[in-house]
């Protein structure tokens, strides 16, 4: 026997190392991008975990049977009331710029919220009550540690004077953080402290669901007649060839698309759910077909002729066997979709969704912001405060991406489990 034959091959040696050094380049490169996504995730919650945290001051409020009318108690001056309130701790505030400095430590929401608690209770009327106000943001930053101390003693826009007041309110355990529940339940505002992603959220639900409603039954139509139905000709594949480049199409050409047909030719209410969400669906819908496509080959030929077998027809066929044994991976691509439109800030950009919205809209016609453009004005404005508003919005965006994505993958192992 030839001992060369048996021998091993002198590039088998070469071949081994070389396919070992490609297994540890994949994993060091999966390493690497996890490595890169938990840093940015991690730096994101950093900036923006603060948020459910609220700082509050608690004043006592002289609240004089002399300010109030017993037939009209909405009429009296609570912002007077609350400046009183502030003055009686620090009587030697005397000039003009230190009263403004003083008042500035509360939110401007302070009046408003002595006034809805008068209005509950107006049995306090002509007594000193004790109540937790909203810090201003200067503030709320400060007892954060996100703002630090100059060498002149300042802290951000607080003088080194209102630094000594605000420790004097914590020296005397006047000083608390609650759970910021304003973030999620409140619109937005020229405050940072008052400023929530409500009316974003509002907003994106919204647009979303008419996106959802046009290119998920346009899409899935259209992926069953071009793969069941339409002859393979010139015609079908020019359609093929363009549904494809459209699904790489940047999404800012789809807002112009938006802004030229949408509204300048049909003139819908610009800014509005209704464009915002025909806009997502234009930009969707080439993701949803391919992916629906897809699902439809992978059914087994053998479910069409068993069906053709026992007298259904082409129409029957599809839509009694094949449809629904592919929709959970229709699902998938159309969930695919959607995340994808759900962090779409480009073409809500140019159909004017960029307006300041305080009030969640309550129809598809109303004006309207999303969430990622919220988060785009926030992370665009100089204050710390929002800076740390538009971290916790990111927050938020990524659960919500996470759990559609969550969705997808169900759906897929539950389409793997029927084949």
């Amino acid at each position: 026997m030839n001992r060369n034959f048996l021998a091993p091959s002198p590039n088998l040696a070469r071949r081994h190392r070389a396919e070992t050094a490609f297994k540890w380049f994949g994993r060091i490169s999966i390493f690497l991008a996890v490595g890169f996504l938990v840093l940015m995730l991690a730096i994101i919650a950093n900036m923006g975990l603060g948020t459910i945290r609220q700082t509050n001051i608690a004043l006592e409020v002289d609240l004089q049977q002399s300010e109030f009318d017993s037939t009209n108690l909405a009429s009296a001056d609570f912002e007077g009331l609350i400046k009183s309130a502030l003055r009686q701790n620090f009587p030697q505030v005397s000039s003009r710029s230190q009263k403004r400095q003083l008042y500035n430590l509360l939110s401007i929401e302070a009046p408003f919220t002595l006034k809805d608690f008068v209005l509950e209770n107006p049995e306090t009327i002509g007594t000193r009550i004790s109540l937790w106000f909203i810090a201003s943001d200067d503030v709320d930053m400060y007892f954060k540690g996100n703002i630090a101390v100059s060498p002149a003693g300042n802290v951000g826009r607080l003088s080194k004077e209102a630094l000594e007041w605000v420790k004097y309110f914590e020296q005397n355990n006047a000083v608390k953080t609650f759970f910021n529940s304003r973030f999620f339940l409140a619109g937005d505002s020229r405050e940072p402290e008052l400023a929530g992603i409500f009316s974003a959220l509002a907003g994106t639900a919204l647009s979303l669901a008419v996106c959802l409603i046009i290119s998920f039954l346009i899409g899935i139509l259209s992926a069953i007649y071009l793969e069941e139905f339409v002859a393979k000709n010139r015609w079908s594949d020019f359609v093929e060839i363009n549904i494809s480049n459209l699904a790489a199409v940047p999404a800012i050409v789809f807002g112009l698309l938006g802004l030229t047909i949408f509204i300048n030719v049909f003139g819908m209410p610009r800014s509005s759910p209704l464009v915002g969400g025909l806009v997502l669906a234009l930009m969707t819908l080439p993701t949803i077909i391919i992916a629906a496509r897809a699902a439809l080959r992978s059914v087994p030929h053998s479910i069409r002729h068993a069906a053709l077998g026992i007298g259904a027809t082409p129409i029957q066929t599809v839509f009694h066997h094949v449809v629904p044994l592919a929709m959970p991976a229709m699902l998938t691509g159309a969930i695919i979709g959607m995340a994808r439109a759900l962090g779409e800030t480009a073409p809500l950009l140019m159909i004017g969704m960029v307006a300041f919205i305080v009030d969640a809209p309550d129809s598809i016609l109303a004006p309207a912001t999303a969430l990622p453009v919220q988060i785009f004005l926030w992370a665009d404005s100089p204050e710390r405060a929002f800076i740390e508003k538009a971290s916790a919005a990111i927050i938020v965006l990524v659960i919500f991406l996470i759990v559609m994505n969550l969705a997808a993958i169900l759906l897929r192992q539950k389409m793997q489990k029927k084949f």
